[in-house]
């Protein structure tokens, strides 16, 4: 360990941690609090204050800049080496299984976009984005990833959640599809049994339309037992991801008939970031990715250029 991280288990040390914290919340050109206002929120005499600035700034965390009687400015900061300092840990998110190599490809695109900005992260996989968004509503996760069309749902539905950033199109599934339990039939007609999802905006909704003019039964099915459900003939079609390989050598398909269920369906292949508003320090660790070059490499991977890493 170098002298000058040694200096953080000092006195000052201890308290650069805390004014790190509160740095965190300020950009390059803002104006910081005084030594006076830390020591008043901090309880810390106002030498180990002017030390603490010190230490984070000799850490290169920060560099400084008096203007006189305007104040102290934020000429410069590494904002990962602030979030290292103040102890902040891993961001964390939820999103789809993957089960299909576009789904490899987003989560290798994120964990190598936060590698490269040396950002610890981790992902975790959870079907269905109304369970990832109450994931994410109790803190379990700091972000959650689901289609654009389940994200203004969502946002719609529940208090102080936003959408922080949107990819692509086909970022999220290639496009949607109806399935069908019997080769024979290529669209959706009265007498059906029709499976839906209601845990999964995109299949629920696009269900919905497609079948608003028709006679149909509704089976509430889970979305993992569509393949089953539709091989022993307990439903006779169902709304599919097209990127399911199997599901395309197995049964016949056909695209939607409803224009409505159409346009939703564009929206849905949008892969989109959900995040609590109030939380802006994770919402700037976010925002440090290279979206671009995530959807890069995720194009990669579906590719088969590159292997999965996540």
């Amino acid at each position: 360990m170098s002298r000058i991280w040694e200096s953080l288990y000092s006195k000052n040390g201890l308290a650069a941690k805390f004014i790190a914290k509160e740095l965190i919340q300020f950009s390059e050109g803002e104006r910081i609090p005084r030594v006076s206002d830390f020591t008043e929120k901090l309880s810390l005499g106002r030498g180990t204050v002017q030390g603490a600035l010190r230490v984070l700034e000799d850490l290169h965390a920060i560099s400084l800049g008096s203007r006189g009687h305007l104040g102290t400015f934020l000429k410069k900061r590494d904002i990962n080496l602030l979030y290292e300092i103040a102890g902040i840990g891993p961001v964390m998110g939820v999103m789809p299984l993957p089960y299909s190599r576009k789904y490899e490809g987003l989560a290798t695109g994120i964990v190598e976009g936060f590698e490269e900005i040396n950002k610890k992260s981790g992902l975790a996989y959870m079907r269905g984005a109304r369970r990832r968004i109450e994931s994410l509503k109790t803190r379990r996760y700091d972000f959650a990833i689901m289609s654009r069309l389940a994200a203004e749902e969502a946002i719609q539905e529940f208090e102080g959640l936003e959408i922080l950033h949107t990819l692509g199109p086909e970022t999220y599934v290639t496009s949607h599809k109806v399935f069908f339990s019997d080769s024979k039939n290529s669209q959706i007609t009265d007498g059906m049994k029709i499976g839906i999802d209601y845990s999964s905006a995109d299949q629920a909704n696009i269900t919905l339309l497609e079948c608003e003019k028709h006679d149909v039964e509704l089976i509430k099915v889970d979305y993992m037992q569509l393949f089953n459900m539709l091989k022993n003939g307990s439903i006779d079609a169902a709304v599919w991801n097209a990127d399911e390989a199997r599901a395309f050598k197995t049964f016949a398909s056909s695209d939607f008939k409803s224009k409505k269920a159409k346009e939703l369906a564009i929206k849905a292949t949008r892969a989109a970031i959900v995040i609590e508003s109030e939380r802006t320090n994770i919402k700037e660790q976010i925002q440090l990715l290279q979206f671009t070059k995530v959807e890069e490499i995720q194009r990669l991977v579906e590719e088969e250029k590159k292997y999965p890493h996540y």
